[in-house]
């Protein structure tokens, strides 16, 4: 069996992979690797790696690839209430013909999966705002982590806001509230942060300018900027210098169970990007439960 596909402009530079999870379903990594080593999976002819990237043009042909329905196939999308609807609504920092911007709440996911069902793609895949299109999400923010964040209406906005964040020209601005006191009040953090893919070991280089907004004895309150973009790096970053972030159950040392906080006091605060020559810069609000424990440590952030 043979099906060929013409690759269009919306998906000029995409990784096969990607390419093949958008257009056929969410097939696992190593059933996409298989295909493409065996020659299932062909551009123009010849046989490509997972890392190909597909250019407007393309002829994308599969021979006897495997599109029976598998179990990651089968998540059940999650049907938001109407109530959930507008709630989600009302966090919209801005609403233009290109994307969304909100002030994204804490303990929601932006995508579901095995172990998140409720998430921001299917509740805004409901709203009358994306009535004639669908949300893309161009890019990650932890489900513990409040603030800015954006998702486009349609798939030329989708590509564009992947690129700018791609090539690190979104420029975006964290705040913690962390254990104990850094040594330094700014500085640079460069490290090489570890990660598993499947059962294999995945390093990757790691850089983020801090600052330090307030301290005492006790706790800290930190400005960062990310450069790199890796999972869950500012995280163990502050983890890593012995300063981990109130509320997180991940990156802790036993001795801070006693502060278990219900929430995750890291902020996504800032957004900004160029398009076109137009400057957009965005801005969310602390969340009560973030500007409540500020107070209780007496601690001060500025801008509030």
């Amino acid at each position: 069996m043979k099906k060929s596909f013409n690759v269009d402009s919306t998906y000029n530079d995409m990784r096969i992979d990607r390419w093949i999870r958008n257009n056929l379903g969410n097939y696992p990594q190593g059933l996409i690797e298989k295909s493409l080593k065996s020659g299932k999976v062909k551009i123009n002819n010849k046989k490509i790696k997972s890392s190909h990237k597909v250019k407007t043009g393309d002829i994308i042909d599969l021979f006897n690839f495997d599109f029976k329905e598998t179990i990651v196939q089968r998540t059940i999308k999650f049907v938001p209430s109407e109530e959930v609807i507008k709630e989600n609504e009302e966090l919209i920092i801005d609403n233009n013909d290109d994307f969304i911007v909100l002030n994204k709440s804490s303990g929601i996911s932006v995508q579901g999966g095995t172990k998140s069902k409720k998430n921001l793609v299917d509740i805004f895949a409901r709203s009358e705002i994306f009535q004639d299109t669908k949300p893309f999400s161009v890019h990650r923010l932890d489900k513990d982590t409040s603030g800015v964040f954006i998702m486009a209406k349609h798939r030329q906005s989708a590509q564009l806001l992947t690129s700018l964040f791609r090539l690190r020209k979104v420029h975006k601005t964290y705040l913690a509230i962390c254990h104990g006191e850094l040594q330094k009040d700014s500085g640079e953090w460069n490290d090489d942060l570890t990660r598993y893919d499947n059962d294999r070991e995945v390093v990757e280089k790691a850089r983020t300018l801090y600052k330090v907004l307030d301290k005492n004895s006790i706790c800290s309150l930190v400005e960062m900027k990310p450069i790199t973009g890796r999972k869950h790096q500012l995280r163990k970053q502050l983890y890593a210098v012995g300063c981990p972030i109130y509320g997180d159950q991940k990156y802790k040392f036993s001795n801070t169970d006693k502060a278990i906080n219900k929430n995750l006091m890291l902020h996504s605060y800032q957004i900004k990007f160029m398009i076109n020559d137009k400057k957009y810069t965005y801005t969310a609000l602390l969340p009560d439960y973030f500007k409540k424990l500020l107070k209780t440590k007496r601690l001060r952030f500025p801008n509030s």
